[in-house]
């Protein structure tokens, strides 16, 4: 086998495990400390332009959360981390679900994939083509893999996320663009990082499992001073695959933060995240043509190549934030990041025909990706409360400015494609050369936005949220495909509305009225892998897909406050969806016309002291209205969607030391193409825990993931192939404080 590298000239220190440590760029750092700089600088000016006579306020505090402060209790979240949101969630006219630092600890996650699987309302996908193998969840029937955020800013670049740094996950559902911008048709990911706290801490845990599962993970937070304080959390992990054949991965990430100021009006907080991984990648199981099932073959059957096919990613992020108080009632915020992302990798797909299965044989077909994203960020807000017009507000208005740039460089094969046993797969045997391929594709977004959002106390018992935004999107992409070079340009400019009228019954319920949209410019998901995301002969041309949203909900905090119930209603409408020419040999048309309707139910938090409760049920009915000239496809259901999903979690502490608990998952049956031919059955999962306090400072805590072995598909791929699930997985952790 022949390989051409492509991969960029890295500085390497001694490895740790198969992980290659590449050294910091001086550049990145230099940046930081710069962006710091210049951020700083802000409030300065600030306070000079206001001159001798600053406008008189009310003296209203203000007592919303910082980024990275969240405000949690157990399994409840009281209130997002997110300064976008004006007021607490009980009063947000919109549903989000809120994953807790404790929760996933109580679950036993590691990684975010672990987190979406055990959510109500979350489904799981898997790359088209070239798109990348990573987070991929789809949230009220769509694609959410390019609407995730680290504490409110846009996280671009394919990867696969690690939560040892990840305070708790935000869910916002329905079309959200008033929040984030491009993209967000059915909800978005709000990642809130761990930051320094104001007192000494040193925690850490150590895993060891089924699988040659081992896990360490260190959260050290030390006060320098009454201003200064410094955390650091770091991981290093290495597993296989429960019940598949050759799986594994290892992966490894730091992340220092330091906070200055703390008690000043002036704070400035600078932090650096590290992440990288190494896995041999897993399409699964293949698709019986005959049945549209998966083909029924031993689970742990592996059809790709330990010689050839292998995954590795790097993620570097730097973030200077700084805050200044204007007056008791007026925050000024300017964050600013730079990240660098890269994800290379080769994958076997396996595919069957009928002839296949009359010889007992599959079709093993190579799919790549060789890609690197860079994206500086930065965003500037202005949080205030004061009254006008004889009205409460809590208004943030800002300015936002980014740059992504994607270079992605194919790999070549020969031949295209193998031939291998459908029963008894040989993964020592690649039989394909791999080189590097002229083709390439370099895509640049340029992102200009403004935005306000403003919660209005109309009376004692009646809240109205409004908010607009306002995208000035630029994307360019410059390449060379198998048809011949191109330079390929969409320039586009939309506006996003939304508001959500709020009653209060009683102090502890509300019930809401909503109405969001959001918009889908082409190529606006270039970064995380291609597909139809991507910028391409075929979309170059069209106008943002429109999404509109309408639901009906209530909320209400109940046992004293500990416990959060919701449910909701909705409608989710696109219009000018892209879709495929007739026989799917013209440009793609703006034509398409979606539909999702349904409702949700959740809860989350504490029925009694000792005993918490996570889960809720949704139910999705997704309809294709207009796909343009593929006529056939009208009233069929969108791909990768369950029309039913339900998972509960509860744990009970029978005393002071023992703590047990338990949870189930069912995901319904999903079709895997938009033909609906092709689907993934219905399961049942079940996971169970215990957890012994040894000392105040040491506990041991026991995870079954899995408890019945079940075979189940965490994502289909196309119509051609699924992804197995993990298998039962044993996992017995000690944390301790020191």
């Amino acid at each position: 086998m022949t390989v051409t590298s492509t991969e960029p000239s890295i500085t390497l220190l001694p490895t740790v495990g198969r992980l290659r440590l590449p050294r910091v760029r001086p550049a990145m750092l230099a940046s930081a400390v710069a962006l710091g700089a210049a951020s700083a600088a802000l409030p300065a000016v600030a306070q000079q332009t206001t001159g001798d006579q600053p406008a008189t306020l009310p003296a209203i505090s203000v007592e919303g959360q910082k980024p990275g402060a969240a405000a949690s209790e157990g399994y409840k979240a009281s209130e997002s981390a997110s300064p976008k949101f004006t007021a607490p969630l009980l009063d947000t006219p919109k549903t989000v679900t809120v994953i807790t630092k404790e929760l996933m600890e109580d679950h036993g996650a590691t990684s975010l994939t672990e987190v979406y699987r055990t959510t109500p309302g979350i489904s799981l996908g898997a790359g088209e083509g070239g798109t990348a193998i990573g987070d991929r969840p789809f949230i009220r029937g769509y694609d959410s893999t390019s609407s995730t955020y680290i504490d409110g800013i846009r996280d671009t670049g394919s990867q696969s996320r690690d939560i040892f740094d990840v305070e708790q996950v935000e869910i916002i559902k329905g079309p959200s663009s008033t929040f984030g911008g491009r993209g967000s048709t059915g909800g978005a990911i709000n990642l809130i990082t761990k930051s320094a706290k104001s007192e000494d801490f040193n925690a850490g845990s150590v895993t060891l499992g089924t699988d040659l599962t081992k896990r360490a993970t260190v959260d050290i937070n030390r006060v320098i001073d009454a201003n200064t304080a410094f955390r650091i959390n770091a991981m290093a992990h290495d597993a296989d695959v429960a019940g598949r054949d050759e799986v594994d991965i290892t992966k490894f990430g730091f992340a220092p933060t330091i906070s200055l100021g703390m008690q000043k009006p002036t704070r400035l907080t600078l932090s650096y995240y590290h992440f990288q991984s190494e896995d041999l990648p897993d399409y699964g199981i293949p698709i019986d043509p005959s049945t549209g099932k998966p083909i029924d073959v031993d689970r742990d059957n592996f059809y790709g190549s330990t010689d050839r096919d292998y995954r590795k990613t790097y993620y570097d992020g730097v973030t200077a934030q700084v805050e200044h108080d204007l007056t008791d009632s007026v925050l000024l915020r300017n964050s600013t990041r730079y990240s660098y992302a890269e994800n290379r990798y080769i994958v076997t797909e396996p595919r069957v025909t009928t002839a296949n299965l009359a010889a007992g044989t599959v079709t093993l077909s190579p799919k790549s990706r060789n890609a690197d994203t860079e994206t500086i960020t930065n965003q500037t807000d202005l949080q205030s409360e004061f009254n006008a017009l004889g009205f409460g507000h809590t208004l943030i208005t800002g300015i936002e400015i980014s740059r992504e740039q994607t270079k992605n460089r194919a790999y070549a094969f020969s031949p295209t494609s193998t031939t291998g046993s459908l029963y008894d797969p040989d993964s020592g045997v690649s039989g394909l050369a791999v080189s590097t391929s002229p083709n390439f594709a370099n895509t640049t977004i340029d992102t200009k936005a403004i935005y306000a959002i403003d919660t209005i106390a109309l009376a004692s018992q009646w809240d109205l949220n409004i908010g607009l935004r306002l995208d000035d999107y630029s994307t360019d992409s410059v390449g060379r495909n198998n048809s011949g070079a191109f330079d390929l340009t969409n320039n586009s400019r939309f506006l996003n509305p939304q508001v959500g009228l709020v009653y209060k019954p009683l102090p502890n319920g509300s019930i809401y009225v909503a109405y969001s949209t959001s918009s889908n410019p082409s190529g606006g998901s270039a970064g995380e892998g291609g597909g139809d995301g991507s910028l391409g002969v075929t979309n170059a041309t069209l106008d943002p897909e429109e999404n509109k949203s309408y639901e009906l909900g209530t909320k209400w905090e109940l046992a004293n406050g500990k416990l959060l119930v919701n449910g909701a209603a909705f409608r989710t409408d696109k219009t000018n969806a892209a879709v495929p020419g007739v026989s799917n040999t013209v440009d793609q048309l703006p034509v398409g016309k979606e539909r999702v309707d349904g409702f949700e139910i959740g809860l989350s938090g504490a029925i009694t002291q000792a005993w918490k409760v996570f889960g809720g049920y949704t139910f999705l009915k997704s309809e294709i209205l207009d796909d343009g000239p593929n006529a056939s496809n009208d009233g069929k259901e969108f791909p990768n969607i369950a029309p039913h999903n339900f998972t509960l979690w509860s744990t009970y502490d029978i005393d002071s030391d023992w703590t047990i608990g338990g949870g189930t998952v069912y995901m319904a049956r999903r079709f895997s193409n938009t033909t609906n031919t092709v689907e993934l059955p219905s399961y049942w999962r079940f996971d169970a825990m215990a957890a012994y306090k040894i000392t105040r400072d040491v506990n041991v805590q026991l995870n079954l993931q899995n408890l019945l072995d079940k075979t189940y598909y965490d994502a289909p791929r196309g119509g051609n192939a699924a992804i197995v699930a993990p298998g039962r997985t044993a996992l017995l952790t000690a944390n301790f404080k020191f």
